[in-house]
């Protein structure tokens, strides 16, 4: 493990920690508000509980990254909201299951005597279940603060910052230490948790108050400690304005975002960055205000957003952009940075040889006895559709990974050919073939700074963006790439080394 890595990485710790707690401990503390109510009117009316223990069933068999994104277009938002509704949905089932059943577990006998001496339905639930059934009840919150702690670390593709900040983007930059760190940090938040809720069980099985306001006390002031930082970092922002930078799941973007969060910190703005966005997540943040600013590529928004399938000129993609973003959603182009970053697909160069594959076209002919890899993204986009159908291609077998391990797929001969990016320093490390596209299937991909409608308005900000278009060229984007994956050097300082780079001489604009 790489020393000045593994600092680099905890420099983050505190602040994706404190959110994580955040996020975790507001979920808890709203789904045990909302099961309890529930919970209390299964036990009073016997034949809900097996509807409500059912529908919260249904819930977790959704996997937890889908709950997450299906609530950005429920609610049309994206960062902590969809992701504390997701979470607070996921910890009601244990809770709501153990107080049911620990409630109607009650000896009928101790019931009947309370209904003997005139308590009514409601204080016999009070005095009586909830408080013999406590046990049971914590016992299930302790289950769902485990879970909750797990399914908050996928948040991250929805803007929230949690500790899978460091899982997602070290996945995707092979980089095992930031991995590392975030499950080391859900695990210790997991189990610390875990213990704290442990002493509430403690306290219920004992009828130990004083044990109860420890755990109390214990509780608080660690929830405190850990989200201290957010409360900080609050106070040092002072009246400067907040610039909030959106990147999409792939090294290439964190790069661009940390550069762009560098030189607006530069021109004197508070900056934080949604990482591991999806590329219509991203759009839409962009449109509703949710981010300021974030980089996308002209193929992707014509044939995304435009719906356009048909093949143009870089010169008229761009112009037509402008004017739509423009007119439809306030949003402002304000140029491209000066490199293209294409979709293209690309096979092991012995491999194409051996097939005597150089095109697209040659590789429709052979597609059907052939496997083919994709983002996560790539098989549903119209480019891809377009790109099938216009060559004709049927692939024996189609499978989605990881940017990152599609690489590494196609070089181990798990799939025989993937939708690479044209910008990656892994074609030459890897040595792939990028295959011709003689019918230009593919729209021009440039690189474009899409800055919010309410951002555009702000002409400091505006004018430091500026200062980046049309001046990043290809092989400056391909090095800096290289670095992160095959180097494996510090996002951070890689966006650094493409900004004096880029300042120390005009890259040249397309």
């Amino acid at each position: 493990m790489n020393r000045s890595q593994f600092a680099n990485e905890l420099l983050h710790l505190p602040d994706y920690f404190a959110h994580h707690v955040f996020l975790t401990v507001a979920a808890l503390v709203l789904g045990i508000a909302f099961s309890l109510p529930l919970a209390a009117l299964a036990v009073r009316r016997p034949g809900l509980a097996a509807p409500l223990l059912a529908v919260a069933s249904a819930v977790q068999t959704i996997p937890g990254l889908a709950l997450l994104a299906l609530m950005v277009p429920l609610l049309g938002r994206i960062g902590v909201v969809p992701a504390l509704v997701a979470l607070v949905l996921y910890s009601m089932l244990p809770i709501l299951r153990n107080t049911v059943t620990g409630a109607l577990g009650i000896d009928p006998d101790v019931v009947e005597a309370a209904r003997g001496i005139g308590m009514t339905e409601n204080q016999i639930l009070a005095r009586v279940r909830f408080p013999l059934a406590a046990p049971v009840i914590v016992a299930g919150i302790r289950t769902a603060a485990v879970w909750t702690v797990g399914m908050a670390t996928l948040s991250t593709p929805v803007g929230a910052t949690s500790l899978g900040n460091f899982i997602f983007s070290g996945l995707q930059t092979q980089n095992t230490t930031a991995v590392l760190i975030g499950c080391a940090g859900a695990a210790t938040l997991a189990l610390s948790l875990d213990g704290l809720i442990r002493l509430f069980e403690a306290a219920a099985r004992r009828r130990d108050t004083r044990l109860a306001w420890l755990a109390t006390i214990a509780l608080v002031v660690a929830m405190g400690l850990a989200i201290l930082p957010l409360v900080s970092r609050d106070l040092q922002a002072g009246q400067r304005p907040l610039v909030t930078v959106g990147a999409k799941t792939f090294t290439e973007q964190y790069i661009l975002a940390a550069l762009i969060a560098d030189r607006l910190e530069a021109s004197g703005f508070d900056v934080r960055v949604r990482q591991g966005l999806g590329s219509t997540i991203a759009f839409e943040a962009l449109a509703n205000d949710e981010i300021d600013v974030y980089v996308d590529y002209s193929g992707t928004l014509w044939a995304n957003q435009m719906k356009r399938p048909d093949p143009a000129r870089a010169e008229i993609v761009l112009e037509e952009l402008v004017a739509w973003l423009e007119d439809r959603h306030g949003i402002r182009l304000l140029g491209a940075l000066g490199f293209e970053n294409a979709y293209a697909l690309a096979m092991t160069r012995t491999r194409a040889e051996r097939l005597g594959i150089t095109s697209l076209t040659d590789l429709a002919r052979r597609s059907p006895e052939l496997s083919i890899g994709g983002d996560y993204e790539f098989f549903a986009r119209p480019e891809w559709i377009t790109v099938r159908d216009r060559y004709g291609m049927r692939f024996r077998e189609e499978r989605s990974f990881d940017s990152t391990l599609m690489y590494s797929a196609v070089a181990e001969g798990q799939v025989d050919v993937i939708s690479a990016f044209s910008t990656d320093g892994r074609i030459d490390a890897f040595d792939l073939r990028v295959l011709e596209d003689p019918r230009q299937a593919f729209p021009p991909y440039d690189a474009v700074v899409l800055v919010a409608p309410s951002a555009a308005r702000d002409p400091a900000l505006v004018a430091s963006l500026r200062t980046l278009v049309g001046r990043i060229d290809d092989e400056q984007m391909r090095a800096a790439n290289r670095r992160v994956d095959l180097d494996h050097r510090p996002i951070a300082e890689v966006a650094k080394q493409l900004a004096l780079s880029i300042d120390g001489g005009h890259a040249g604009s397309r």
